[in-house]
């Protein structure tokens, strides 16, 4: 089958890519020039494990093509998806401005029937939305689907093609039909694919998103309880999580969630939820916990060092949102690395993938490392940021002599209190015991 994708974000880009692997011919338009050149050129622009080889395998036989011409990618297409971003208004609700114009322009130069397909996450409505400004101008029969993504950064690609469920939002029997007959490949082993109304498969995607980040942060809230009560987060955790009606993911207690969805979704679906005179009171509770939770560690050096943190240099461990990306959007790390320097601090840093994004970002307001070890380098404390494989198993003698003092301030709980104890180390992280008494 012909498809286009339109949009080359993270959505877009791992979309397009994954369905050329299934044997389709996709065409990813953008209109960012120096992006489609890079992508021609054989450059993936983000970082995704996996990806990189199924988008050069996918190139070079010829499946897979980039345009910033809107015409020339939708041409032949049986089905568009508009996988374009919806980031937050000033209201905090979704701006569909872009989903918008692009379904503009496609009511202009549509030639012959096709599914349009809102890949984006977006609010409930935004379907009729997308439908009504395509048919001001259309000439040609089309449809309207919503199919949310539920793509896990770090793990996208096996997300794609290998879904738990896909969720599609229609109500014509021809769009159910070509739907169906594109995600085939994706589902042989059995997963659903659950067709359902538009506006229920809007609200599904926020839904879960929403539904999930409550979760961690009940789990943080259950975490700054137990250093009030004298219990371990990890203990209850463990307590909680084997019963199969609560599960084990999304129990870790940390520094908040971040990254391009919870923190977005979240605030959409409240927005959504006042337009609709409802007054959503657990997510506008899970919004402030969350945000509070960010600079947890921050409050604990204050602790420390007596609430004067001038002149004092930290290193930060991590600075994505979370591993196996270098997605840096709403990362707890940039709440920390503001706090800190506005106390008079110094900042390192170490991350796999995420120091450019970053850089691009806040400029030279920190210095950049080489590895872990550059960072503790003649610092006062080591900030653990992002749970990376490399930060887990250490080599602390060697830390130990690099640091001015042997303090970690770990916002993952990447490490075990008693053995960082014996280790010689002033060790704090969330929702444990202190052990530094």
């Amino acid at each position: 089958m012909k498809i286009a994708v339109v949009g080359t974000g993270y959505v877009g880009l791992v979309t397009g890519t994954c369905f050329a692997e299934t044997g389709n011919s996709v065409t990813c338009v953008d209109i960012d020039e120096r992006k489609v050149a890079k992508l021609k050129n054989g450059e993936v622009p983000i970082y995704e494990p996996g990806l990189e080889a199924l988008f050069e395998r996918n190139v070079k036989q010829g499946r897979l093509h980039f345009t910033t011409d809107l015409k020339e990618g939708i041409d032949g297409a049986k089905v568009i998806f508009l996988a374009l971003p919806t980031p937050p208004g000033e209201d905090g609700s979704a701006d569909l401005k872009y989903i918008l114009k692009v379904a503009d322009d496609l009511g202009h130069i549509m030639e012959e029937y096709a599914v349009i397909v809102d890949k984006s996450t977006v609010p409930v409505g935004t379907a009729e939305k997308v439908h009504n400004t395509i048919a001001a101008n259309a000439k040609v029969d089309f449809d309207v689907v919503s199919n949310p993504e539920f793509l896990r950064e770090g793990v996208a690609v096996d997300d794609f093609m290998k879904p738990d469920r896909v969720v599609i939002g229609t109500r014509s029997l021809k769009a159910q039909e070509m739907m169906e007959k594109l995600y085939a490949p994706l589902v042989r082993q059995g997963n659903p694919v659950i067709f359902m109304d538009e506006a229920s498969a809007e609200l599904t995607k926020y839904a879960a998103n929403s539904f999930l980040a409550t979760k961690i942060t009940f789990m943080n809230e259950i975490a700054n309880l137990c250093e009030k009560l004298g219990a371990d987060v990890d203990m209850v955790r463990k307590g909680i999580g084997t019963d199969s009606r609560i599960g084990k993911r999304f129990l870790f207690a940390g520094i908040g969630y971040g990254g391009s969805c919870f923190p977005k979704d979240v605030q959409a679906l409240v927005k959504s939820s006042v337009k609709a005179d409802y007054d959503f009171k657990i997510l506008n509770a899970v919004m402030d916990v969350n945000q509070a939770q960010k600079t947890r560690l921050v409050e604990k050096a204050k602790a420390y060092y007596g609430g004067d943190l001038k002149g004092k240099t930290f290193a930060f461990w991590g600075l994505s949102f979370k591993p196996y990306t270098d997605d840096i959007r709403e990362a707890p790390a940039l709440y920390n690395i503001d706090a800190l320097t506005e106390a008079g601090a110094k900042i390192k840093a170490y991350d796999p993938e995420g120091m450019k994004n970053v850089r691009e970002l806040i400029g030279d307001k920190i210095e950049y490392c080489v590895d872990e070890y550059h960072a503790a380098e003649g610092v006062d404390a080591i900030f653990v940021m992002t749970e990376w494989p490399i930060f887990r198993t250490p080599d602390f003698d060697k830390i130990g002599s690099l640091l001015n003092e042997k303090v970690i301030f770990d916002g993952r709980n990447l490490y075990d209190p008693e053995a960082m104890k014996e280790l010689g180390y002033v060790y704090y992280s969330i929702g444990r015991k202190d052990i530094n008494e």
